[in-house]
């Protein structure tokens, strides 16, 4: 039976080789057979270096930080076994996308053909949070009013610095790679159910896609249920901020279900400014500021962070995810993922190895910390 506010995380991973710190080429049918017999919640993504478990709506995120830790460890150990590797990344410091192959799925190559290249350059992964949305309560609303939060969560989450074994200059490049996409980025400002309903039966009718699934907006209605899935994050390399992501978002849904007035006049200028604050997130992270459309000022993300907590306290504490949603303020204390991917890129640049021996390093790093294998935290 399903409760209000519950929360889901589901985990999109590279499978790298082990050896070559690249995403694997070969070896993945073995291990995948294996995944499946250890633990239902997973399966396979698109391309063949990718695998995503998810696992079932939990009201105590402890219980989530379980399960997760638990995935992460089993399915890890099983990689080692095998020569493979999981790492946890929006994107992928070494691979290339030219020389990344599709799974051989006959779902995922009707996709793959209409998309093109576009398709074949979407490697990247992500972290998706479900929230279960109260019945009578609105999911397009709801979708319209958390929209000026997405850009705090996106930079919180960064953890895509790195693309085609090049430093990009952004902290959340993920999302530039995954825009390419047709029916992403920021979802349209619905008038309500009837107009998004309106939409989503005009393009499946007129043949346009044949599952809604395929509608890949950074935050839209789950398909699955009554949930409002939360798309926009980096696959988080620390299991920490994977859950205060799902935390804040929670908390963030509850309190716009509490507070109906809040955010409801959105206009057309109101979005151009969250894309614009979207932008400011993948290029700077937590360490960049967010245009506020009420005061016409640009405030530093660290600020809006703390403005965000106070304004989701109450919410915490009645959803039992205060400790989880104060592990917020530990990423912008020591720093996202992103920035230590960077920090170790640039020691070992610094050490005189040359750019692909560097980026080996973090990939390392990615590894260790997604598996739980790092002793201490960075």
């Amino acid at each position: 039976m399903r409760a209000e506010f519950d929360v889901c995380l589901e985990e999109e991973v590279f499978i790298n080789d082990a050896g070559k710190r690249d995403a694997a080429r070969a070896r993945t049918r073995d291990f995948l057979a294996a995944c499946r017999a250890a633990s239902p919640l997973v399966r396979t993504e698109l391309m063949e270096p990718q695998l995503v478990w998810a696992i079932a709506p939990v009201a105590d995120l402890a219980e989530a930080r379980r399960a997760l830790t638990e995935l992460r460890g089993n399915l890890g150990a099983l990689a080692s076994a095998r020569g493979l590797a999981l790492m946890a990344s929006g994107t992928h410091p070494l691979a290339l996308w030219s020389r990344v192959r599709p799974r051989d799925q006959a779902a995922g190559g009707r996709v793959l053909r209409d998309l093109q290249m576009v398709g074949s350059r979407t490697v990247v992964c992500g972290l998706s949070v479900g929230v279960e949305v109260p019945e009578g309560l609105s999911r397009i609303d709801l979708m319209n009013r958390v929209q000026p939060f997405l850009p705090l969560l996106l930079a919180l989450s960064t953890s895509s610095p790195f693309w085609q074994a090049q430093r990009t200059g952004l902290l959340g490049y993920r999302l530039a790679a995954a825009r390419e996409l047709p029916r992403s980025g920021l979802p349209p400002l619905f008038r309500d159910e009837d107009d998004y309903a309106r939409y989503l039966d005009t393009v499946v009718a007129a043949g346009a896609i044949d599952d809604p699934r395929h509608v890949w907006w950074v935050v839209c209605p789950s398909p699955a249920g009554p949930r409002l899935d939360l798309r926009i994050a980096d696959s988080c390399t620390r299991l920490d901020d994977a859950l205060a992501i799902a935390a804040l978002y929670r908390c963030l849904v509850r309190h716009l279900a509490r507070h109906p007035d809040l955010h409801r006049d959105l206009t057309g200028a109101s979005q151009a400014i969250t894309a614009e604050n979207c932008w400011r997130a993948q290029r700077y992270g937590i360490h960049g500021s967010f245009v506020c459309e009420a005061t016409r000022t640009a405030r530093p993300v660290a600020t809006v962070l703390a403005e965000t907590l106070a304004l989701v306290a109450e919410d915490a504490r009645a959803l039992g995810c205060a400790a989880e949603l104060d592990l917020a303020r530990w990423i912008v204390a020591r720093g996202t993922s992103a920035d230590r991917q960077l920090a170790l890129f640039t020691e070992a640049h610094g050490r005189g190895l040359p750019p692909r021996e560097a980026l080996a390093e973090v990939v390392d790093w990615l590894t260790a910390e997604t598996v739980g294998a790092n002793p201490t935290r960075h």
